[in-house]
């Protein structure tokens, strides 16, 4: 059974830390699952979350502290979601993977769901009429 960590490992690992080797399986799912995006943005979030609470916190008008808030994590967001993939390797790198693992395991299991979506496809639209 997969080992997860617990609340703080996970922030930890969340700002970028590493974990102990007894998670390493967790690591892999968390970075290749059908919802590894999502997952990255919830860790994205934990780094966002608390430069917006500063910025909220700033000795201005409400509708500008709003508005800085919107912009800095609409950038935050962007840029964390355009290196993605370079973000996710990278963290499993940074705990003991070979570079490029997170992505060669998310390739292969697209080929398999592509191969057996084009397996149902054929089945249920190619089949040649009786003569």
């Amino acid at each position: 059974m997969t080992e997860r960590p617990g609340v703080l490992r996970w922030f930890w690992y969340a700002v970028s830390g590493r974990l102990p080797e007894r998670y390493q399986d967790w690591l892999l799912h968390d970075a290749t699952s059908k919802h590894w995006k999502a997952r990255h943005v919830l860790r994205a979030s934990v780094g966002i979350a608390p430069l917006c609470l500063v910025w909220l916190l700033l000795p201005a008008p409400l509708g500008l502290r709003l508005a800085i808030v919107l912009m800095a994590a609409l950038v935050s967001y962007f840029y964390s979601c355009a290196y993605m993939e370079e973000s996710i390797d990278h963290r499993l790198a940074r705990n003991g993977f070979p570079p490029g693992t997170g992505k060669r395991i998310r390739r292969e299991k697209a080929a398999e769901a592509n191969a057996e979506a084009t397996a149902r496809y054929i089945a249920a639209y190619r089949q040649h009429p009786a003569d």
